[in-house]
């Protein structure tokens, strides 16, 4: 995937895709076979609840103007691996949603620019039980600190074969 392609998807990491935290090895991968390119370092441009949920797993929820700003990384993605990355957050059941999203980031002259991309918000019937408003606490920002809890797919199988990790 060439820089120019004018087929890549913009799409905002704020989890365990992030450099450094669990699942990047997938972007890694991407990235090696030109499927990904990273584009650098973004925060939403509306405050959104970034929730640390059971297994330690990231929901950032799509209500805009509650919780913080969120930081991440940002992405251009092909359309193979944005098929990968959809499989990931299994978009297909609904456990995420991929949307758009305002970013803002420094620009190359070193200006604040805002753009357009996509991110995954957590699935309705995946953030119900965890956020009621005001009552829990939302991050600013996933980081090595809030990943060393978490608990990956495969290990979440063996723990709740029944997927009851999802519930709360």
């Amino acid at each position: 995937m060439e820089d120019t392609d004018p087929k890549r998807h913009q799409i905002f990491t704020y989890g365990t895709l992030k450099r450094g935290l669990p699942n990047h090895s997938l972007m890694q991968e991407l990235i090696h076979q030109n499927h990904a390119i990273y584009l650098g370092s973004y925060s939403t441009h509306f405050s959104f609840p970034l929730l640390l949920g059971p297994s330690a797993i990231p929901y950032l929820i799509n209500l805009p103007g509650s919780g913080r700003p969120v930081r991440g990384e940002l992405y251009a993605l092909s359309d193979r691996g944005l098929a990968l990355i959809d499989e990931l957050e299994e978009t297909r059941v609904g456990y995420y949603d991929r949307l758009p999203v305002q970013l803002v980031g420094g620009g190359n002259g070193g200006d604040t620019v805002v753009i357009g991309a996509e991110c995954y918000f957590a699935g309705k019937g995946n953030w119900e039980g965890l956020w009621s408003g005001e009552d829990r606490e939302t991050l600013e920002e996933y980081t090595e600190l809030e990943a060393m809890q978490y608990v990956g797919k495969v290990q979440r199988s063996k723990l709740f074969p029944f997927g009851l990790d999802l519930k709360i």
